[in-house]
């Protein structure tokens, strides 16, 4: 038979432990809390790495560069700040440099996102096909992505050598003058975007292999059956199904282009490549970012260019969104 463990004194006098203060209570008020921390608070603590490196390295420099673009600092002196307010974005915008930059930037980025995305569009339309070898067709698109953009630029830059760069010699072939692709602005700027296009396509056509891969086979069956052709089956079912897709891969190729930088240093062949050529025919905001902070010291410069490039980012993604909304009310 259980026995009590408090005297009849205590019963009668009231001097047991007080309600609560049970240790099976204290157990379950424990295990209580405990559980309640871990539905409630362990979603967070598995998001937190991500938050805490972000924050160390990307929202903490984001915050420093905006302030260090308020300020004349040099690079050899970064403890040494003098505020100068907006004069860095007013300097900005009244220098050449920049709106040539801004504008060999976009063309470059024209001339080598459109032929990319198209040629990856078809690249993954015949990879969707059952072919034999796929898988090895696959992982050779996927090679001139893992390539050095120090290694393939560089070899592109003989390709595109004036006296005995096999581009042309290929060209004498056909009649034409050897051209003088680095000094000639849009050579250049053509030679860049072949580069970019070479390094990026094999990489565009695999999301877009994969978006395909998840499109239901039954719409194509049901497309065959009314009669639509093979075109008819790519323009109104595949791109539609990955429309998304490919929308992605566009935000992500104009980021690229905004940031494009090694390309272009590479392609100039010692100093000329940090100001884009003798001229600056082909200089991005990359490189001039580079030769503000870099080769002119100028370190409060150059993070107002590189805000610069991230406000001309939020444009691009605000008109991106005013015209998706504008085609969906028309449509």
């Amino acid at each position: 038979m259980a026995t009590s463990t408090s005297s009849p004194q205590d019963r009668t006098t009231g001097t047991g432990p007080p309600p609560g203060t049970d240790p099976g209570v204290k157990r379950r008020r424990r295990g209580a809390l405990l559980h309640r921390l871990d539905v409630k608070g362990a979603p967070y603590a598995f998001i937190a790495p991500f938050f805490v490196v972000f924050a160390a390295f990307s929202f903490y420099p984001l915050i420093y560069t905006s302030w260090i673009s308020l300020h004349r600092v040099e690079l050899a002196s970064l403890d040494f700040m003098e505020w100068v307010g907006f004069d860095n974005y007013l300097a900005l915008v009244r220098d050449e440099r920049f709106w040539n930059a801004l504008g060999n930037t976009i063309t470059i980025g024209v001339l080598s996102t459109v032929p990319q995305l198209l040629m990856a569009l078809g690249l993954a339309h015949l990879l969707n096909y059952r072919l034999r070898g796929s898988t090895f067709f696959r992982v050779a698109s996927l090679t001139p992505y893992a390539t050095s953009v120090g290694a393939a630029a560089l070899v592109f830059t003989m390709l595109f050598e004036r006296d005995f760069g096999m581009i042309n010699w290929g060209l004498s072939l056909f009649g034409f003058e050897h051209l003088d692709w680095e000094n000639n602005k849009w050579a250049a700027q053509a030679a860049i975007s072949v580069i970019v296009i070479w390094r990026w396509t094999g990489y565009n056509a695999l999301l877009y292999l994969a978006a395909m891969q998840a499109i239901p086979r039954d719409r194509y069956e049901a497309a065959a059956i009314d009669g639509a052709s093979r075109w008819q089956q790519f323009t109104k079912v595949t791109v539609p199904g990955i429309r998304s897709t490919i929308v992605f891969t566009i935000v992500l190729s104009t980021i690229g282009a905004t940031q494009l930088f090694g390309e272009p240093l590479i392609f100039g062949q010692g100093p000329n490549g940090v100001t884009g050529g003798a001229d600056n025919q082909y200089q991005t905001l990359g490189l001039l970012l580079y030769e503000e902070g870099w080769k002119s010291y100028q370190m409060g410069r150059a993070a107002t260019v590189a805000w610069a490039m991230f406000l001309l980012l939020i444009l691009v993604f605000v008109v991106q969104r005013l015209v998706k909304r504008f085609v969906a009310r028309k449509a």
